[in-house]
């Protein structure tokens, strides 16, 4: 069984983001890159199946610029077999969800693959919608915000993290999966893998090509720092705290 990882390469969360001057996007030079840190969880997921004979291949895929091929040889590093990058045009420079869900669900039928392991989301976007459209696109059953994933003779179990707890759910294959926090500790890739990454080759191939053409469904009309929030104040009782919420009239 072959399993398909969708990565996405992201500016280092750690670092503070800055709108552009003219408010069209985020300042982003200067800023490390780096996989998806829900991405990586999926990648080990997919690499600890393979290691466990439940798997034959782990093909890591990426949906974006000519940049991105730097997260795909992380993904070759950590122990992935091959990676394709579906190339996209430069405007806008990062595709919506829905073209990166047509791409990977037209990648799924050429490749074979059985079950898709994906971050529930990335770091930048936070959208949490590739996932889910492209098990709408394939018609198979999905998982999201898996914490647990084990497979099975004919399917997989999984633990989900809801709302109210933990869900566990049986569901057939193909299937798509997106991971949580707690599924693991992704591996680091080691000084030799890493150049050994370097040799290997990242497949190219277009959204034309996949008979895929991007329909831009969003508009970013500005980008904005948050206001900044005023200084906390500390009080010395409940009798100075309830005080101070009167006078701001936040009590009834």
């Amino acid at each position: 069984m072959n399993i398909l990882v969708p990565v996405k390469t992201v500016a280092d969360p750690a670092h503070p983001a800055r709108p552009l001057a003219d408010g069209s996007g985020v300042d982003l030079d200067g800023i490390g890159h780096g996989l998806n840190p829900f991405d990586e969880i999926a990648l080990e997921a997919a690499l600890q199946l393979r290691e466990a004979g439940q798997a034959t291949g782990v093909l890591a895929v990426s949906v974006g610029p000519p940049s991105w091929g730097d997260g795909l040889r992380t993904a070759l590093a950590m122990g992935a077999d091959r990676a394709l990058r579906v190339a996209t045009p430069p405007h806008p420079a990062v595709p919506d969800p829905l073209t990166v869900a047509r791409a990977l669900a037209a990648v799924v039928r050429r490749e074979g693959s059985r079950l898709v392991i994906a971050g529930k989301q990335s770091v930048d976007g936070e959208h949490g919608q590739t996932g889910p459209m492209l098990a709408g696109l394939l018609d198979w059953p999905q998982a999201t915000n898996v914490a647990r994933l084990t497979l099975t003779a004919d399917g997989l179990e999984v633990t989900r993290e809801v709302d109210g707890g933990l869900e566990c759910l049986a569901l057939p294959r193909p299937a798509v999966v997106t991971t949580e926090l707690r599924l693991n500790r992704p591996r680091y890739a080691s000084l030799p893998n890493i150049l050994k990454a370097r040799r290997k080759p990242v497949e190219e191939i277009t959204l034309e090509a996949l008979g895929v053409i991007p329909t831009p469904g969003r508009e970013i009309l500005g980008v904005t720092a948050p206001p900044m929030r005023p200084p906390g104040l500390r009080v010395a009782s409940v009798a100075e705290l309830l005080h101070h919420l009167e006078q701001r009239g936040l009590l009834p």
